[in-house]
């Protein structure tokens, strides 16, 4: 990336707190400074030249964390900190900073509530330098179901109010043509979460006549299904930048809540974005999410870049047993597989990460035939629409080893919507409109797979 685009992208962030060089101080200079607020955790960094020494402590009456930066002293740049966190940070209440001792700078962390505080150092990466990262993770982790229930809860008021909205503007939804409408799902007596939701929230009417005309027949399922969206990269880690400055982050994540919002206008789908928001989440934990509510099916979106602006269109993969399909797709996975790096994961991590560590061990060999033939078989519908909304990359499903497909039992898929490096589908990635259609060939897909392999009890062998 060209120093002018790195600039920039850091200006632009919503997460940016503070982005100025600052005088080397005993021979470290300030880059960046970012912080990343979650549902799941809080994230600041800094961003160094040099490799920045640092110790923390935490104190629980009130709850804080503090930590000292040897080789920096205070600034009045580095004081600004103190007014640019966010008021709606789920964790931070407010920064302090202050000199230790010279060539120590101390930044106080008040919290809203008893953290588990990381703080490690990230060697240069890509685009960035050194790295000085503080993770806030709540000492009880989110839980994936309740997550689920908001989401939807979200997803279903959304489309209530904009239904009022159209209402009140004059401007009425088509009527449904004769059958199209799905009828609603029959909640499984083993699965009382979807009993809850099949209670509690009201089946919203279709978007428009014509949009759920084009998804054909009925689709009939005996319990409600449950979708992973995965928008791929997110936080520190911005993915593909198109030559317009377009990331990656941003338009698989517009792509996804409009896949979501197109679902959850349907009884028969409960979804989880394993992010909803400009944060950063680890292969592992992407994974651990969907298996957490017992997805039936996992679709991570992405919008790829290659080293020629040449190359354009759509792919699917799935998950390779045996090496990838092809040079690209070995070429795409490791890409992808670094998100981890680029992101900033602790490897060394507390407690808390033992989870995320325990799903990134799962290998191939836990992963069943069954799931890839599954896999396939979804793929293959979604690369056919996908042929109808453009031209594709290659013409059939590609493999790979890619991290984020590796959940056992679930039919999983990484859609590559459209080459973010290739200038005119950058433009396409950008158009609303676009998105829209997208997400409607996305969701047509994972209906055409539902009709073919309707889900069966859970539990039962695939």
């Amino acid at each position: 990336m060209r120093e002018h685009d790195r600039r920039r992208l850091l200006k632009s962030a919503p997460g940016v707190l503070l982005a100025v060089t600052l005088p080397a101080v005993h021979g470290a200079t300030l880059i960046g400074v970012r912080v990343w607020p979650s549902p799941d955790y809080t994230r600041v960094t800094l961003e160094l030249d040099t490799p920045l020494p640092a110790t923390h402590f935490t104190v629980s009456d009130p709850p804080r964390v503090v930590v000292d930066f040897e080789g920096i002293d205070l600034t009045v740049a580095l004081r600004e900190l103190v007014a640019r966190v966010q008021a709606d940070d789920p964790y931070i209440a407010g920064v302090r900073i202050g000199q230790n001792r010279p060539g120590v700078a101390r930044l106080v962390l008040d919290l809203k509530l008893a953290v588990d505080a990381q703080v490690f150092a990230l060697t240069p990466v890509g685009d960035y330098r050194h790295r000085m990262v503080i993770d806030l993770y709540p000492l009880q982790p989110p839980d994936p179901i309740v997550e689920l229930i908001a989401q939807n809860a979200r997803s279903t008021s959304a489309a209530q109010a904009a239904r009022n909205a159209r209402i009140a503007s004059g401007t009425r939804p088509a009527a449904p043509s004769s059958g199209s409408a799905s009828p609603p799902a029959r909640p499984d007596a083993s699965d009382p979460l979807a009993q809850w939701l099949q209670e509690r929230t009201p089946a919203p009417r279709p978007q428009s006549g014509i949009a759920r005309a084009e998804v054909g027949p009925d689709l009939r399922v005996d319990r409600v299904v449950t979708i992973a969206i995965d928008p791929g990269h997110g936080g520190e880690d911005p993915g593909a930048i198109g030559p317009g400055g377009t990331m990656e982050k941003e338009v698989v994540l517009a792509i996804a809540r409009r896949l979501r919002d197109r679902l959850a206008a349907e009884s028969n789908w409960r979804v989880l974005m394993t992010r909803d928001g400009d944060f950063f989440v680890p292969l592992a934990t992407r994974v651990r999410k969907a298996a957490a509510v017992s997805a039936d099916l996992f679709i991570s979106i992405h919008a790829d870049a290659f080293t020629s602006p040449e190359a354009r269109g759509s792919s699917v993969f799935v998950l390779s047993e045996r090496g990838a399909s092809s040079v690209g797709a070995r070429w795409l996975a490791n890409q992808e597989n670094r998100a981890d790096q680029i992101g900033g994961v602790n490897i060394g991590g507390a407690t808390v990460r033992a989870a995320d560590r325990e799903v990134s061990g799962v290998l191939i060999d836990l992963t069943t035939a069954a799931q890839i033939r599954h896999s396939r078989r979804l793929g293959t519908a979604v690369l056919s629409e996908l042929g109808q909304l453009g031209p594709v990359h290659k013409p059939a499903v590609e493999q790979a080893a890619f991290a984020v497909l590796k959940a056992p039992d679930i039919p999983s898929v990484l859609v590559e919507t459209a080459f973010i490096s290739h200038p005119q589908e950058e433009e396409k990635l950008r158009d609303p409109l676009f998105q829209d259609q997208m997400a409607q060939a996305l969701h047509i897909g994972i209906r055409n797979y539902f009709r073919a392999h309707p889900p069966g009890p859970r539990g039962a062998p695939a």
